[in-house]
């Protein structure tokens, strides 16, 4: 096959993979694990069940994908935002908030249905196991990048990685009901600790 012939093919197929893995975590986000099937997911893509058995031969491959899909989204979010946010007074608690929407948005709901899934289906574990300490390197590498800091400082790393865990407590609180209000003053007062503790 020609060059002119096969760049078309790969852009179809990489448009494919991308529509799976975006209707994968929709579908995930809105009915859960259990009704995500690769057919559900296909049919919601507009592609036929082969061509999704084609870029992802099993259930578990399609949803360990969907997860790097989904950190890639969620980590370019994080940087274009902050990158918009004003310096000085008021950046570290713009930050933490949108941090804290990030994870109470519909990619982390997607998120722990896998996690529930995959503690008690042992191949999908193995996958979510294995991206999910990628997934949680890039994101502190990222909040380190935003906050401008550096693990060299003392304490530093185990602080930032208190306010990824904090976030992601928060996105646990908001899933059945919206604790929106009750989050802002949290991430108004970790804000305060946050700046306190990456001053020194």
């Amino acid at each position: 096959m020609s060059d002119a012939l096969r760049a078309p093919q790969q852009d179809r197929s990489r448009a494919t993979r991308q529509k799976l893995l975006e209707a994968s975590l929709e579908s995930l986000a809105e009915v859960g694990y259990a009704a995500t099937t690769v057919a559900v997911v296909a049919a919601r893509a507009g592609v036929s069940r082969g061509a999704a058995q084609h870029h992802f031969p099993t259930r578990a491959d399609l949803f360990a994908a969907a997860v790097e899909y989904m950190t890639e989204v969620r980590l370019a979010e994080i940087r274009s935002q902050a990158a918009a946010l004003p310096e000085g007074d008021g950046r570290t608690e713009a930050i933490v908030s949108m941090l804290a929407d990030v994870y109470t948005g519909p990619l982390f709901r997607a998120a722990l249905h896998l996690w529930v899934a995959a503690s008690t289906e042992e191949p999908l574990r193995q996958q979510i196991v294995r991206l999910e300490s990628h997934v949680g390197r890039q994101a502190h590498r990222a909040l380190l990048e935003v906050l401008d800091v550096t693990e060299r400082t003392p304490g530093v790393r185990e602080t930032v990685q208190g306010v990824l865990d904090m976030a992601r407590g928060l996105g646990l609180a908001d899933l059945l009901t919206d604790d929106s209000a009750r989050r802002r003053g949290i991430v108004r007062q970790w804000s305060k600790i946050l700046d306190q503790a990456l001053a020194h």
